[in-house]
């Protein structure tokens, strides 16, 4: 009898457990909404793999009421045009690399500083730490709100006049960067022409040979069937990219809690997902690369610390206009990170 008492009033307590978060759920402060997330990549492509998990997990968490409609392939604008849109609040979400924003927050300058990650390790526990939570407070001031850091990868140059084994055969190319003076420092210093471009209109000007090459990560080449107008790709890992998963401060300001909450939640489950995505179709690009005939090569170690040395006048350009706290935090972030 006292065994069927206690049984009784285990599941009692259980009912009632589940019976006050189910309340405490259904009485969650969550409005409908339909918000847009505009990419400059393909859906199928690491970007849009961590966007729609998002979205996902965003609607599923609020029961259905918040929808999130992906917009890929830029054809919403480019990075800087999303951006801009963003601070507006005519866009709400998007995803990017933050040397997109440096021309609003120069601060974020420091993780485009060249060959300053060894691996993607030590660049996830940069990111995800100290350094990256500071950069992430310079942007309410600016019109967004930092959620996540993604994936974009390590940035190579691929162009259709020669393979690059040395940094010789830079000299000359024009290639397609992104609108960041230090990119285009950098690529000066190595004596290539440098051309700023929005991503959308990047294979017409490849197409149409306004424009040698380009510096992507392979998958980006991949996704946007960049194998279409390109001959060869090479391993220069020049800068690794995050991505930024990123909201409009005019919305967070408009969520409620429940809601910050929920998109924050997503942001994390989103990154882990896009991250082992954009790992695993490193590898797969790379293979359909070279079916589509482009040519791969890696550079020696010898050579990238050759460009290193080269390009180092240009961060510590970058370096000096920034605040030294910050550059110390950064140094410091390398340091404790360096055996990942």
């Amino acid at each position: 009898m006292k065994k069927i008492t206690n049984i009784f009033t285990s599941a009692l307590i259980a009912t009632s457990l589940s019976i006050g978060y189910l309340a405490t759920a259904g009485a969650a402060d969550i409005s409908s909404r339909s918000l847009k997330m505009p990419l400059v990549n393909a859906l199928d492509h690491p970007q849009g793999l961590g966007a729609k998990a998002f979205a996902d997990e965003v609607e599923k968490n609020s029961d259905g009421k918040i929808k999130i409609k992906i917009f890929a392939n830029g054809v919403l604008g480019g990075e800087q045009q999303v951006a801009s849109a963003m601070q507006g609040g005519t866009i709400e979400l998007s995803m990017m690399s933050p040397a997109q924003l440096v021309g609003t927050i120069p601060e974020f300058v420091v993780l485009d500083f060249p060959f300053s990650f060894k691996n993607e390790a030590q660049a996830d526990a940069v990111l995800d730490g100290p350094l990256g939570e500071k950069l992430m407070t310079y942007m309410p001031d600016k019109g967004w709100v930092g959620l996540a850091y993604m994936e974009q990868g390590y940035r190579s140059v691929s162009n259709n006049k020669r393979p690059v084994n040395t940094r010789e055969d830079l000299q000359g190319l024009k290639i397609r960067t992104i609108l960041n003076p230090l990119y285009i420092d950098m690529f000066k210093a190595l004596g290539v022409n440098a051309i700023p471009m929005p991503m959308p209109e990047l294979y017409t000007a490849l197409e149409t040979k306004t424009v040698d090459g380009q510096e992507n990560p392979e998958t980006t080449l991949d996704a946007n069937k960049l194998y279409e107008v390109q001959k060869y790709f090479s391993g220069t890992r020049h800068i690794y990219n995050p991505q930024m998963l990123m909201v409009s401060k005019k919305l967070w300001d408009k969520l409620s809690e429940d809601e910050k909450k929920i998109f924050q939640d997503a942001s994390y489950v989103a990154r882990d997902v896009q991250r082992k995505a954009a790992r695993e179709m490193t590898e797969k690009a790379r293979t359909n690369l070279i079916a589509h005939g482009v040519q791969l090569n890696e550079l020696p170690p010898e050579e990238l610390a050759k460009m290193k040395e080269i390009v180092q006048p240009v961060t510590d350009k970058y370096a000096a206009e920034l605040d030294p706290e910050l550059i110390a935090l950064f140094k410091q972030e390398l340091e404790r990170t360096n055996n990942l």
